[in-house]
């Protein structure tokens, strides 16, 4: 038989989940942030009261050790910032970086260089006022990371589209520009932008409204308040309730696992808080509110979902970077629970030290998704296939109108009518049902936030339709369980093959989970070349390798190893002690999924061969690490 004789270590492997089972939504708690209590700000939650906050709002379960980051000053900072820098405008230098707070956060200068031009709208954008926005930039190589082993056991519990890339850092901006007489310029232009390595879109971006404008009038010694407060919270830990206060008011959210149903956002209940302090809590910490994003390409939304599953070329041409970059963020997101796994820039300047690197003619435009505004791009990427112009997001009062996919040559200047333009020809029909239901919405004045649920459910089921064939199919080329021998190595993974991949279509393709009809074919022969699914066989490939090496352990520990030992030699006693204790080692340094007691079973049976050994032994064997 082609299937395991074991529970198949996919999780996503789902035989018969369709539209039905996935498409099941926790509603959420209302708009999503919800005031339960207020009360004036005191003194006492300036920078010396951050500690008692924090212990007040500590989280339900206690911290395990390991857990309490602890270890130095600034540690639990880090755990969710770099640093927290402020961008100002001098009449000489242009943008400069005036702060950056822990004053002993390094930033290399191309990486300053980076942070400047991304704080700052282009000129055009005419964004006066207050301007939320982010941007994303490669790290400069070759830094040490502080924390690394923690936050990578964090790293590990969450969902693939969470986990941190970490050759990159996301920019959270809150920019203001006003008029201001005194200064030469005639206007006050400044931001305050948060360095992290996390893509908590909606929690930094909450975080920053409740800081920035006080920042602005009150200046340095609320920053370092600020960063105190963040330097009290418990480490983001996914699947808990976090309780996170910052300058008085307490965040309350949760990070979600890769435990969690798809789909599926648990609620988090606003709790009595003792001393009636501000406390709110979010809806989720990385979603943005899809359907205003998709709204201005409204009957597009399913050729958009193709481009980006196959990794295609896009440009987001926007008028600035708030709608650059929801838009760009809204389009990664819609093949969750598939991790894009091209680059993509929020927000994108011809300052970008990757900007010749992505606007040369000489090569095929890369694999990547740019959000702009600068005019200058209408010129310098028209030779780009797939291009999106987005108008002012507004709240939709009124259905859109219908809008054909345009041509590449109509796009002139960033002036042009809002829309797509592109040649590319989707492999799918259209889905007329989501278009209806949507269009229903607005005519009825839905909720914003509803719709998102309904778009990021038909996206989802949409996805899961694509790769539960592909799940099952990579499942199949697992050795059977019988096929593992405790002496001999765990055996290999059967190699893909695209011919038999196709062959299973037919009776179990995504006919089973999807009414849509189409070439889909054609759309798995195009993803097979894409860097997405690349992205996604090397982290299933990992899985079940794993997987094999701990079925591996287990059949190990099912022998009887003491009786073997004594019918062998001392060397090749010792040369087996030595190699089980690098499987304990390799266990644990690659996180294998075995049972604790399997390992202390383990553990056991080398203790109890080392002790059936000559004392000389014994002592050798019980010194050595590995």
């Amino acid at each position: 038989p082609s299937v395991p004789a074991w529970p198949l270590p996919l999780r996503a492997a789902r035989g018969g989940s369709g539209r039905g089972a996935a498409g099941h939504v926790t509603p959420r708690g209302g708009a999503g942030v919800r005031a339960m209590s207020r009360r004036e700000r005191g003194p006492e939650l300036g920078p010396g009261g951050a500690e008692a906050a924090a212990k007040d709002a500590a989280p339900e379960e206690p911290e395990s050790p390991d857990q309490c980051l602890s270890l130095l000053p600034w540690d639990r900072f880090s755990a969710w910032l770099h640093c927290v820098c402020v961008v100002g405008f001098d009449l000489e230098l242009g943008q400069a970086v005036e702060v950056i707070y822990p004053p002993h956060s390094k930033l290399t200068d191309k990486e300053k260089t980076n942070i400047c031009y991304l704080s700052f709208p282009d000129s055009n954008s005419g964004c006066l006022g207050d301007t939320q926005f982010c941007f994303r930039f490669r790290r400069s190589p070759g830094r040490k990371v502080s924390l690394c082993c923690f936050l990578d056991q964090l790293d590990r519990d969450l969902p693939v589209y969470l986990k941190k890339d970490s050759a990159y850092y996301y920019g959270y901006v809150y920019f203001r520009q006003v008029r201001d007489k005194s200064l030469k310029r005639g206007y006050f232009q400044k931001s305050l932008v948060l360095i992290s390595k996390l893509p908590y879109v909606h929690l930094f971006r909450t975080m920053l409204k409740q800081i920035a404008p006080e920042y602005f009038e009150k200046s340095e010694a609320f920053l370092e308040a600020v960063c105190s407060d963040i330097d009290h919270w418990p480490p983001p830990v996914p699947g808990k309730v976090l309780q996170l206060p910052i300058m008085g008011v307490i965040m309350k959210l949760r990070i979600p696992t890769y435990r969690d149903k798809p789909g599926t956002t648990p609620i988090v209940q606003n709790m009595h808080q003792a001393d009636a302090q501000i406390s709110m809590a979010l809806p989720t910490v990385h979603e943005v509110d899809l359907f205003r994003c998709f709204c201005p390409v409204f009957f597009h939304i399913q050729m958009l979902w193709e481009l980006v599953l196959l990794g295609e070329p896009l440009v987001v041409m926007a008028p600035s970077p708030a709608e650059s970059s929801e838009t760009v963020l809204a389009l990664v997101s819609c093949i969750s629970p598939l991790k894009y796994c091209s680059d993509f820039r929020p927000y994108f300047t011809i300052h970008d030290s990757e900007f010749k690197e992505y606007t040369t003619r000489t090569q095929a435009p890369p694999s990547v998704i740019l959000g702009v505004t600068n005019p200058f791009f209408a010129k310098t990427l028209q030779h780009w296939p797939h291009i999106i112009r987005i108008g002012d997001i507004k709240l939709p009062g009124e259905v859109p109108k219908q809008v054909k996919v345009k041509k590449l040559k109509n796009l002139k200047t960033l002036d042009s009518k809002p829309g797509v333009y592109t040649s590319y020809k989707p492999y799918l029909n259209k889905d007329e049902e989501i278009v209806k239901q949507l269009q229903k919405g607005v005519q009825q004045k839905r909720p914003t936030e509803a719709q998102s649920v309904i778009l990021r459910r038909y996206f989802l089921e949409l996805t899961e339709s694509f790769i539960i064939p592909l799940e099952r199919y990579v499942a199949s080329l697992m050795p059977l369980q019988k096929c593992i021998s405790p002496w001999k190595s765990p055996p290999q993974l059967r190699q893909f093959s695209q011919d038999d991949f196709m062959k299973t279509l037919e009776k179990a393709g995504p006919q089973l989970t999807s009414g849509l009809k189409g070439d889909w074919i054609g759309l798995y022969r195009h993803f097979l070349k894409s860097p997405n699914f690349d992205g996604w066989f090397r982290s299933r490939q990992k899985e079940m390798t794993q997987k094999l090496e701990a079925l591996h352990l287990e059949a190990l520990c099912n022998e009887n190893l003491v009786f073997w030992s004594q019918k062998h030699t001392e060397v090749e006693t010792v040369d087996l002690v030595l190699k089980l204790k690098n499987k304990l080692l390799q266990a644990d340094r690659e996180h294998l999924p075995v049972k604790t007691d399997t390992l202390k079973k383990l553990q056991t049976h080398i203790n109890d061969i080392i002790l059936a050994l000559p004392d000389d032994l014994q002592d050798i064997l019980l010194k050595t690490g590995t």
